[in-house]
């Protein structure tokens, strides 16, 4: 989704919007009961973070609030694995193997 102005942040809303993979997450958190890292790690890649890089090589966010605004899903994410909720961001994201959406 591009507006007029070639601004991809409508794209960006749209992923995180309650309708995408912010609901898809909101919906694991109320599911799941039994969160190991590796069965979260395989559902937020199978069925959020698809979400949340649909056609990035076309629209590469370029905004930090747009970037931050899909940041901000995977960092829920990470934060609902119990063994590495107290780490820091960066080091939940290493540990998982996974890279920033930026």
């Amino acid at each position: 989704m591009i507006s007029n102005d070639l601004k991809v942040s409508h794209q960006c809303l749209s992923a995180h919007r309650p309708n995408k993979a912010n609901k898809i997450l909101r919906n694991i958190n109320r599911t799941i009961i039994y969160k190991t890292k590796e069965f979260m790690l395989r559902l937020y890649k199978s069925a959020v973070r698809p979400h949340l890089e649909y056609c990035t090589a076309a629209w590469s966010p370029y905004y930090i609030k747009d970037k931050e605004l899909i940041e901000r899903i995977q960092h829920k994410s990470t934060r609902m694995i119990p063994e590495i909720i107290k780490l820091p961001y960066m080091e939940r994201l290493r540990r998982l193997k996974l890279w920033t959406l930026e």
